[in-house]
Order: C-alpha cells, then structure tokens, then sequence
C-alpha cells in the first residue's frame, strides 16, 4: 500500500490577547485561518460597524476565518431563533468563512441559556429534532453547516446508541460536516469510561471538515472538565497521532484556548507541533 503526507492547514482560536499581533505590521506566517467565536461579532451584541467588526475584517483580509457559534441550540426542542439566524447570516455573508460551525448539544429552555454546552441523549428523536435543525440552518445558510461534539460529564440512560453511531447518522442524513474536538473526546472518554480510539474509528472520516485541540482541567479525583485553559495534552496528541493514521484527506486543524492564554510564543509552539506530529505519520492511499 502506497502512503502519502497529506498538508494540514493550521489554525488557531482568536482570542483578544492576540488580536494586535494578526492585525499588526507582522502577522504570524505559522497558521493560514482562524477561528472566532460568532457571538462576539453579531450585530445584535457588538455592532459590526463598531471597532470589532471592524477587527474581524482586517483579520480576513489577512487569512482564511471560520466562525463558531456557542449558542444555537441545535438539540433543544424549541425552534431556532429566527433573529438570531437572521443577524448571524448577515456576518457570514459580509465576511465569507471558510466554515460555519456550533455545537452538537443544548444551551437553554424556555428562554433561558444554561451558559454550557450540555449532552443530549443519543435517541431517534433527538436525532429527528437535531438534523430538521441542521437542515434549516444550512437552506438559510445557503451553504454546509459543521457541527461539533461535545464533552460529556454524565451519561443519559434513554441512550439507545453511541455518540459516534449518533454523529453518523447526522452526518449521513443532512450532509452537514462534523468538527471533531479530540480535547472533548478525551474528556468523554476519561469521565464515561469509553474507548477514545473505537469512537475515532467509528466516525464517517469523509464528514469532518475540521479538528480542535485543547486541554482541559483535572479535579483531584481525575474527573476532567473542558475549560481549554492548559496546554493540550499527551492523551490529546495521541488521539491526534491516531487520527491523521485514519484520515482520508487534509482537515483543518487548530489549537483552541480560552483561558490562562500564554504569550504568543508559547502558544505557537503548540501550533507548530502540529505539523510535526503530521511530519511523522504515513497516511494509507
């Protein structure tokens, strides 16, 4: 069987920290995109011709931005909200993002947002509930949605099938793509008591379009939390070795850090391995 190396576009999460850096006389040459979370440019909480959007333009100038979102809802039972999707379609089209994403979970009833990303249950119908959402989001859209997996601290007893036998049929049934967060799936892994690997292999690996790393934080009994305020970890970056040995074809991959945010050179040297850890695997073809 022939191997090849397949190139990884490499990107980081946006956060204010280093914001001047990317709009500043020397941008960083070592990621080609980033990503920025949706809410902190909607019209509705910034205005997008105040300084922040005004920000996010010079960043697209300069490279390639995916966009996502923390709040959509997508597993609630209650209808999407018609001014948020109006107010979010109007930044994807000024700004033109490489992806659009959320997250494959709940964050509210009755008005009310929870301020988390919670885990549904892996029934029929949160799966009819999910994918008529995903559905309409990507005919508003007026273009392919990505949807992205979750921590897990608990797990439902209404389950009738696995997370990754979940995410399939999503994939399957709207053609939408799937970012895969290996940092939340070690979490998953680790407080549930599940195989990290089983669930790499038991993903449609033509869906994902996109890779977060990251690292969470440990309690003193092991029970990890994804807060993405420590260097990612080893687990991580096996999970990471494991998915570029299954890969089919180039996926975007970040590191995504959204507290203790070290300086610029620290992170970028997470950044960097990336690609090392690309340089040392054989893709099969």
């Amino acid at each position: 069987m022939e191997t090849s190396k397949l190139l990884t576009p490499v990107g980081v999460g946006l956060r204010p920290d280093h914001t001047a850096l990317f709009v500043g006389e020397n941008p960083p040459a070592s990621v080609s995109w980033v990503e920025v979370i949706t809410e902190n440019f909607l019209p509705w909480k910034n205005g997008v011709r105040g300084k922040s959007g005004a920000t996010l333009e010079k960043v697209r100038a300069r490279y390639d931005v995916a966009l996502h979102g923390v709040s959509l809802n997508l597993g609630s039972a209650e209808a999407l909200d018609a001014d948020y999707l109006r107010v979010w379609k109007e930044l994807v089209d000024r700004i033109e993002p490489v992806r659009v994403s959320d997250h494959l979970c709940w964050t509210g009833v009755a008005g009310r947002s929870s301020h988390d990303l919670l885990p549904l249950p892996y029934t029929q119908e949160s799966l009819d509930v999910v994918c008529e959402k995903i559905d309409r989001v990507q005919e508003f859209l007026g273009r392919r949605f990505t949807v992205e997996n979750v921590s897990a601290y608990v797990a439902w007893d209404d389950s009738r099938m696995s997370e990754a036998e979940f995410l399939a049929s999503v994939a399957k049934r709207t053609g939408c793509g799937l970012l895969l967060d290996l940092n939340n799936v070690f979490v998953t892994a680790r407080n549930l008591g599940t195989d990290a690997e089983a669930f790499l292999s038991a993903l449609p690996l033509g869906a994902v379009d996109q890779i977060h790393l990251a690292g969470p934080s440990e309690r003193d009994d092991g029970f990890l939390v994804d807060t993405h305020d420590s260097d990612v970890r080893e687990e991580v970056w096996a999970l990471y070795r494991r998915w570029l040995a299954l890969r089919t074809r180039p996926t975007a991959v970040m590191v995504e850090r959204d507290g203790n945010i070290p300086e610029w050179e620290v992170l970028e040297k997470e950044i960097l391995r990336i690609s090392a850890e690309e340089g040392g695997v054989d893709v099969a073809s």
